[in-house]
């Protein structure tokens, strides 16, 4: 796994944490799209995860 994976997936992980914790102090026109960012960021971790276990196989 490359360095900036590994960057990129704590960042998105770090994201949708800071998202749910800060939920209240968030302004209502920004919750939904940052929200979707980050659901979008967080499954595309996934994928880099998933796909650098089958990368290491071959």
């Amino acid at each position: 796994m490359n360095n900036e994976n590994l960057i990129f997936i704590i960042a998105s992980f770090g994201l949708a944490i800071v998202l749910i914790l800060m939920r209240e102090r968030i302004p209502n026109p920004l919750r939904r799209p940052m929200a979707i960012l980050s659901i979008f960021l967080v499954l595309f971790a996934f994928f880099l995860i998933v796909y650098s276990f089958f990368s290491i196989g071959s």
